[in-house]
């Protein structure tokens, strides 16, 4: 991975702690035990690089402690031949799996967004 992809997932992990602990904040300073967050492959994160810049942007905060549970999101999208949603080929062939139809209308895949964060007293 290059320094420019390491510092990419670093300044989101950081901006990740920094939502959660304004949240926590707001929730009565509970500690943090996890972040569940929601991760597609079309959201230009890659997962491992996000978990290890996570580690270390945690480091000297009050989440030190807290994990990042990733949700690997699958693309979805909506096949206008088939009239339904369909996963695709693959991230390269945007095509509908079942009948090879190109599909230019993304449901799910994108998401990089924090769906909950677990509280302990």
């Amino acid at each position: 991975m290059t320094p420019i992809g390491a510092m990419h997932e670093l300044s989101i992990a950081m901006s990740i702690l920094d939502v959660v602990e304004e949240e926590s904040i707001r929730h009565g300073e509970g500690r943090v035990a996890a972040i569940h967050l929601k991760l597609g492959p079309l959201s230009g994160v890659a997962k491992e690089a996000l978990l290890a810049a996570f580690d270390l942007a945690r480091e000297e905060t009050p989440l030190k402690e807290c994990q990042l549970l990733i949700e690997e999101i699958p693309i979805v999208v909506y096949c206008p031949v088939c009239k339904t949603e369909r996963s695709v080929v693959s991230i390269q062939n945007m095509c509908c799996a079942v009948c090879a139809s190109p599909t230019p209308e993304v449901l799910a895949g994108r998401e990089l967004e924090v769906s909950a964060m677990e509280l302990c007293q």
